[in-house]
C-alpha cells in the first residue's frame, strides 16, 4: 500500500485550522453579541454626556476621558524606561548569571496578575509617595504592569536586526551609541510598537489596578488635574453592570462597546505607525 506523501501535510493543516476557528469563532461571536446589543445606546448625548440618575441615564464622557488620561499616562512612563531598559540588556549587558536571571525576572512580571500591580500601586504611589488616588498614580500603576510587555518585545525586536547591520557601521567609524541609534534602532521600531499595541490593549481594559489607585464610583465631572480622581470605563462598566440596579442592558453594552471600539482605534493607529516603518526596511 502506497503512503500518500502529503497526508500528514492536510492533518496538520486542518488541526492548525481547527485551532484558528476555535480562537476566532468565539471572539467573532462576543464582538457580534456586544456591538448588537450595544449600538443601540450609541448617540452623541451617551458619548458627550455626564452620567446622570445615579448612572442609569446620561452619557459617559468622564468615563471616556479618564481612560485616555491613564492610557496616555501609562505609556508616556512606560515606553521610554521599557525602551532604554531593552535596549540596554540587548546592547549592553553581558551574558552572565545575573542577566540571564533578570530576563527570567521581567518575563514572569509579565504573567503577574493585575490585582498585584493594583496592591504595589496603592502601597507605594497612593499611601508612601502620597500622591493619593489620583491619574498619576493609577497611570504609575498601570505603567508598570505594561512595562515588562515592552522591555520583553522591544529586546527581541532589537535582537532581530542582523548583527552585520552593526559590524558595518562599527567599521565605519561609528560608535556604538550611534550604531544602536541611526542603525538598530529605526529597523526595531515596528517590534517596539508590537509591544506597545499590546501595552494598550492591557492598559485600557483592566480593572483592578485602577479600583485602588484611581477610579471614582461616581465623578460626573472632568479631572482638572493629575492629582485627581477619575472615572474610567472598565471600572464603570463593572460598577454599572453589578452594583447599580435596574440599568438598561443597552447602556452596560453600549459602555463595552465603546470601550471596545477605544481599544480597536489605538491599536489601529499604532498598526499603521508600524506599518509605514515596516515599509522602509531594506531587510
Amino acid at each position: 500500500m502506497k503512503r500518500n506523501p502529503y497526508r500528514s501535510q492536510k492533518i496538520a493543516f486542518a488541526l492548525l485550522l481547527l485551532a484558528t476557528l476555535l480562537i476566532i469563532v468565539p471572539v467573532g461571536l462576543i464582538v457580534v453579541i456586544i456591538v448588537q446589543k450595544g449600538l443601540p445606546a450609541i448617540n452623541w448625548q451617551f458619548l458627550s454626556d455626564i452620567p446622570r440618575q445615579g448612572m442609569r441615564a446620561g452619557g459617559i464622557f468622564p468615563a471616556i476621558v479618564g481612560t485616555l488620561y491613564l492610557v496616555f499616562g501609562a505609556i508616556l512612563f512606560a515606553l521610554p524606561i521599557g525602551l532604554l531598559a531593552a535596549i540596554y540588556l540587548s546592547e549592553y549587558s553581558k551574558e552572565n548569571f545575573m542577566s540571564r536571571i533578570i530576563k527570567l525576572a521581567i518575563v514572569n512580571l509579565a504573567g503577574v496578575p493585575s490585582v498585584v500591580y493594583g496592591l504595589f500601586g496603592l502601597a507605594l504611589f497612593v499611601v508612601f509617595f502620597k500622591f493619593g488616588a489620583s491619574i498619576l498614580s493609577g497611570s504609575l500603576t498601570l505603567g508598570i504592569m505594561i512595562l515588562p510587555i515592552i522591555i520583553t518585545t522591544s529586546r527581541e525586536a532589537l535582537e532581530s536586526v542582523p548583527q552585520s547591520f552593526r559590524e558595518v557601521s562599527l567599521s565605519l567609524g561609528a560608535s556604538k551609541w550611534q550604531t544602536i541609534r541611526h542603525i538598530v534602532l529605526p529597523n526595531a521600531i515596528p517590534g517596539v510598537l508590537t509591544g506597545t499595541i499590546l501595552g494598550l490593549g492591557r492598559a485600557a481594559g483592566e480593572t483592578a489596578p485602577i479600583l485602588f489607585t484611581v477610579a471614582a464610583f461616581y465623578l460626573p465631572q472632568l479631572p482638572k488635574s493629575i492629582f485627581d480622581q477619575a472615572m474610567a470605563l472598565p471600572y464603570h462598566l463593572y460598577v454599572i453592570s453589578t452594583q447599580v440596579p435596574n440599568v438598561d442592558e443597552k447602556v452596560r453594552y453600549g459602555t463595552a462597546l465603546v470601550l471596545l471600539a477605544m481599544v480597536l482605534f489605538m491599536n489601529l493607529i499604532a498598526i499603521i505607525i508600524r506599518y509605514k516603518f515596516r515599509r522602509k526596511k531594506k531587510w
